[in-house]
């Protein structure tokens, strides 16, 4: 892990990404803006996409992971830090942890959020909640079958793999 950015440096990019954000939510974008800053300094801001490109993945954090991991060659943003105009999503937080990134900065919060019209408390609440209660969100099924791990196995004799 990285030294920890100056508490300047936070607001300052934390400001980029509620800038962004505000365009975007004029244009009839989502309010959600977001900047990735990797470890030497290069800045990849990315506001939500989700209307414009017809893609429930595409918030903001995740697009500006995508672009920065584009750009670089690379699917692990070690020494990144992301900068969120609003509290990331379990989506949005479960990328940045495949990302590996050093550390998350929000301005606004997931009950920000909802007052705006945004409540992905159920969301939140999925991973916490009893199988039932889970049902009546979304039923997620193990099913086990007898060749289950032929993905793992073919991977793992792979000797030309990329680790991650």
């Amino acid at each position: 892990m990285t030294h920890p950015p100056a508490p300047d440096a936070v607001r300052r990019h934390l400001r980029t990404a509620v800038q962004a954000a505000s365009r975007n939510a004029s244009r009839d974008g989502g309010p959600f803006g977001a900047v990735l800053v990797t470890a030497d300094g290069r800045e990849f801001t990315a506001v939500n996409r989700v209307t414009a490109d017809h893609d429930p993945t595409a918030h903001a954090e995740v697009s500006a992971i995508r672009s920065a991991c584009a750009a670089l060659g690379t699917f692990d943003l070690s020494g990144a830090v992301l900068y969120s105009s609003c509290e990331p999503c379990p989506m949005c937080l479960s990328a940045s942890l495949w990302a590996r990134l050093d550390a998350v900065h929000f301005a606004a919060d997931r009950h920000d959020a909802a007052d705006g019209g945004f409540d992905d408390a159920a969301f939140y609440d999925f991973f916490t909640a009893t199988p039932a209660q889970r049902d009546e969100l979304l039923p997620v099924r193990h099913v086990a079958l007898a060749e289950r791990n032929e993905p793992f196995e073919a991977w793992a004799e792979n000797g030309q793999r990329t680790q991650y």
